[in-house]
């Protein structure tokens, strides 16, 4: 099964059993589970060695009754329509658990953004802007920051929407302070998985003092996760990027680790730290783990050899249904994606309402307001679990999805 399968078969594995505990019928699962709009565009670029180029591009809007689609897009070779689709269904559930007037989308180009040059990248980004600039926009769909893409690329996204609609700043969040982007938003992911991880120690009477945590991804989710780690008092024992690992019992220097990848590119070459294999990072004994790189880290292959005591999910998808299924059955507690890292959505739920109302929010208010939304949709799932004996995806997905069909019902469907 390819890795975009994969994410949309655990959508439907959760989403189906969310329904059969609330009771919905065969017509309200069609509507969560099918997409609204799907795009596929072929964008051809010449390369700076004068060949041309043909990159697939992807949008899927899935469902927008709670307000327009919301959703980032990703560059990455494995980048398809299946994953896509899968990713925009979990963004439906996402702002939907969170209670903010979104619905879910998501996008995507199937290239190696680190094989491109920086012309390379602008020109494929605004193509793709200009092959699907009718179904984007304020009202629509906003489009955000994900893996392989940046700040930047939503810039180069705004500047392209806004020369055929005019300044256009709500149309694409994630951008750039000086072109509208909101303060916070580069932390917000890594930041918000603190706050889920601190209400869950809260809610269970666990000492985040000097708890441990091993971190899978080392891009800005990984690296924001780990500061908020460390405010809390915990450990960051084990973290890894695509090529490399560490390890100190005593917790990683982050900022040391930041400085010799920026340098030199290796995470293992730090001094006063353990190379690992990045493959064992998932392994490590840990009081946290977060798998915060790509989907499908967790899989029924590997489910058995997870030491970590909770897993917090960083990433979209990146537990199985399968390993979900059998990490369940050893008792290890799950922070779901639509939970632990909705506070990306969150912020960029912010960053759209400033641009729409053309104002600008300083980061301790932007930080006050994700900490409220954040730690309510937190307690609203430990609630729900504990209520009705559910584990804590259940009883995400049984929130989000009684939102959405609610939404549907006022419509007069």
């Amino acid at each position: 099964m390819t890795p975009g399968a994969s994410t949309r078969s655990a959508y439907e594995t959760f989403l189906n059993a969310s329904c059969d505990r609330l009771g919905y019928g065969s017509s309200i699962i069609s509507l969560l589970s099918l997409a609204a709009m799907e795009i596929k565009v072929e964008i051809p670029i010449v390369r700076d060695n004068g060949e041309l180029a043909i990159f697939s591009g992807y949008r899927v809007q899935h469902q927008n009754v709670r307000g327009p689609c919301k959703g980032g897009l990703r560059y990455h070779p494995e980048v398809d329509l299946e994953e896509v689709r899968g990713l925009a269904s979990l963004m439906t559930m996402k702002t939907a658990l969170a209670d903010i007037p979104l619905g879910g989308g998501k996008g995507g180009i199937n290239c190696d953004p680190r094989k491109l040059s920086l012309r390379e990248l602008e020109t494929l980004t605004r193509k793709f802007v200009k092959r699907i600039h009718r179904e984007i926009g304020p009202n629509s769909d906003i489009m955000a920051p994900d893996v392989g893409t940046d700040a930047r690329v939503m810039g180069w996204i705004h500047s392209e929407y806004s020369a055929i609609y005019g300044h256009s700043p709500a149309a694409v969040t994630g951008k750039p302070l000086a072109l509208g982007g909101s303060a916070g938003r580069d932390k917000a992911t890594g930041y918000g998985i603190g706050i889920v991880v601190k209400e869950y120690a809260e809610r269970h009477g666990i000492d985040l003092k000097n708890a441990t945590a091993a971190i899978q991804g080392f891009g800005n989710v990984g690296v924001h996760a780990a500061r908020a780690f460390s405010d809390l008092g915990m450990k960051v024992i084990a973290i890894s990027d695509s090529r490399s690992a560490v390890f100190r019992r005593g917790g990683v220097d982050i900022d040391a680790l930041m400085r010799h990848k920026q340098e030199r590119g290796l995470l293992s070459d730090t001094e006063d730290h353990e190379a690992m294999d990045p493959a064992r990072l998932l392994e490590t004994e840990c009081d946290f783990l977060v798998p915060a790189a790509l989907g499908d880290a967790i899989t029924a292959e590997n489910a058995s050899r997870i030491a970590a005591r909770t897993i917090v999910e960083g990433a979209n998808g990146p537990v199985t249904s399968e390993a979900d299924r059998m990490l369940k059955e050893r008792g290890v507690p799950i922070l779901p994606d639509i939970l632990a890292n909705a506070g990306g959505v969150i912020v960029s739920y912010f960053e759209w309402a400033q641009n729409l109302q053309r104002e600008i929010w300083p980061l301790d208010r932007v930080d006050r307001e994700l900490e409220r939304i954040l730690g309510k949709a937190a307690r609203d799932v430990l609630d729900r679990a504990a209520a009705e004996k559910l584990d804590m995806r259940s009883a995400a997905f049984d929130i989000a999805a009684s939102r959405v069909k609610e939404a549907l019902d006022a419509t007069g469907f």
